[in-house]
């Protein structure tokens, strides 16, 4: 059963039914079910499917390749010597098929392009000199390793140049999707628990999958986290190792962008990561935002150039803010943790990433669906020698309206309906005096809280013009 992903089939099914051969990258997240979608998609029915090993040298990748053919019904009497000849028995294979359409899925493609085995070359003989004269061809390839699907394939400034017909990335599911999926897994959580687990594991399917029908959500979160055999527990080197083949720049990457609540200048974190400024790091920034680990985000009213870059990736956060302080190996650290302050400041920052990943959501929710909009943020810049850090001011969500108005969206984690008090109603007007202050705008500045459940009206709720809840957030309008 496939929850969500009507865009992405429907882009498969786009290529199959093309007159002319089609090239299709898939790209995303790994755990995020890529192939399971192509194999869906197809009914489990190739003319040819391979996935590359793990690990393995052209030797083995080679063998590999062969057993594939044979599963595909070809007799093949001796291993290709080299990735040309590999692909020389693809073209056998194909011209050999009855079928309307051959549909070759090879996955796990990076790790098929070992040292010194131009693979890549190969593959572009294959495709430019082959299989793009035909029109019976569709061919697929996808890999966890997304920076080498992106950078080997889809931005490929040699033979395969401009040759992907179709990409398809696939995110995260939405909380909407994950609130169906765990219905299909017979999970009874209620929406406040199914958005608590997607602030613990975003909308990564594989990790939703394992959870235990029988046991609470919080149960569910030490078994695969925190338990002495839980089945995550050893998911970050493997995330990071699997997708990049040095993890060690990204890794620090990561890391030094979690220690802060709001986001970093490239320079900064030069200086706090002690990382080069060298092409590499503008690739690994770039790989990560593709990832959808990290984002991308302009200040408003910036006059330098600049972007900032922020983590958003729940399951990274998790791991810095609670995996690697259990250094006890406590078995329910996560049942202990709730309710402390450690939990409490955890709720709030993983709440505002939810909420930036459903900028849609809320934007429907306000009626602004159809308004074309920017998102962007804000930082006081007053009686500060760094141009753009918060004195106490900053806003993480702005939407820039072409109607003139600006949302500033203030996003808070309660457990019940939000109170504002003078103090509180006084912040929130102080932001947006100082927003319109520091960066000239004329457009109609709106307050729109973000929460839970709601605001409580009283003397001081008028200084917010609309509000946002996680019902919203799930969809219902």
């Amino acid at each position: 059963m496939i929850i969500g992903r009507k865009k992405e089939l429907e882009q498969l099914v786009e290529a199959y039914e093309s007159e002319y051969s089609e090239f299709v990258a898939v790209y995303g997240r790994r755990r995020v079910g890529k192939t399971f979608l192509v194999r869906e998609a197809f009914d489990y029915r190739f003319t040819f499917q391979h996935a590359g090993l793990s690990k393995s040298n052209m030797k083995k990748q080679l063998a590999a390749w062969k057993s594939s053919l044979a599963d595909a019904g070809m007799k093949v009497r001796a291993t290709p010597k080299s990735w040309i000849d590999a692909f020389d028995l693809l073209k056998e294979l194909i011209r050999n098929s009855e079928e309307r359409k051959k549909v070759v899925f090879i996955d796990e493609m990076p790790w098929m392009d070992t040292k010194r085995s131009e693979f890549i070359p190969a593959l572009e003989h294959f495709w430019n000199g082959w299989a793009s004269s035909r029109k019976d061809v569709l061919l697929i390839v996808c890999g966890s390793a997304t920076s080498w699907i992106i950078n080997k394939v889809i931005k490929n400034h040699g033979g395969l140049h401009n040759r992907v017909t179709h990409k398809v990335h696939l995110k995260q599911f939405t909380l909407k999707e994950c609130e169906e999926y765990a219905e299909s897994l017979k999970l009874k959580l209620t929406r406040k628990q199914v958005m608590e687990c997607y602030m613990v594991m975003g909308g990564v399917p594989f990790y939703w999958s394992l959870m235990n029908k029988r046991l609470s959500m919080s149960q569910n979160i030490d078994a695969l986290f925190f338990d002495e055999d839980a089945v995550l527990k050893g998911e970050f080197d493997e995330l990071y190792s699997s997708l990049f083949r040095q993890p060690e720049i990204y890794v620090n990457i990561v890391r030094t962008l979690g220690e802060k609540r709001v986001g970093m200048l490239r320079e900064e974190l030069i200086e706090e990561g002690n990382i080069a400024d060298t092409g590499h790091l503008s690739q690994a920034l770039e790989d990560l935002e593709y990832c959808g680990f990290i984002r991308r985000y302009n200040l408003i009213g910036r006059k330098k150039k600049g972007a900032v870059f922020q983590l958003t990736d729940f399951y990274t956060l998790f791991y810095f803010k609670f995996i690697q302080h259990n250094v006890r190996g406590d078995r329910q650290f996560w049942s202990k943790s709730i309710n402390t302050p450690m939990h409490a400041a955890w709720c709030g920052l993983a709440f505002e990433r939810v909420c930036l990943l459903h900028v849609d959501q809320i934007k429907r929710a306000l009626s602004i669906g159809g308004v074309q909009s920017s998102e962007s943020a804000w930082y006081s810049t007053r009686k500060k020698r760094n141009e753009w850090r918060s004195d106490g001011a900053q806003i993480d969500l702005l939407i820039d309206r072409n109607d003139d108005v600006i949302d500033v969206c203030e996003m808070k984690y309660y457990q019940d309906e939000v109170v504002l008090d003078e103090e509180k109603a006084g912040k929130i007007e102080n932001r947006m005096l100082r927003l319109r202050e520091e960066t000239g705008t004329e457009k109609a500045i709106h307050a729109i809280l973000v929460t839970t459940k709601g605001l409580k009206r009283n003397a001081y709720s008028d200084v917010v013009q609309d509000v946002v809840t996680v019902s919203d957030l799930f969809g219902d309008f």
